[in-house]
């Protein structure tokens, strides 16, 4: 996968995530969940 395709689903996935919880939360809530949508599109990560 390209640095381009990589980087536009992460950044997809972190929109994903702002959206579906909005802002307000602390970052642990939006780390937890953008570790599970990365998963969900079969990206592994590193916490």
């Amino acid at each position: 996968m390209d640095i381009n395709k990589l980087s536009s689903k992460i950044i997809g996935a972190a929109i994903e995530v702002h959206k579906a919880l909005g802002p307000g939360l602390l970052e642990s809530a939006y780390e937890e969940c953008l570790c599970y949508e990365l998963s969900l599109q079969c990206l592994s990560q590193e916490t």
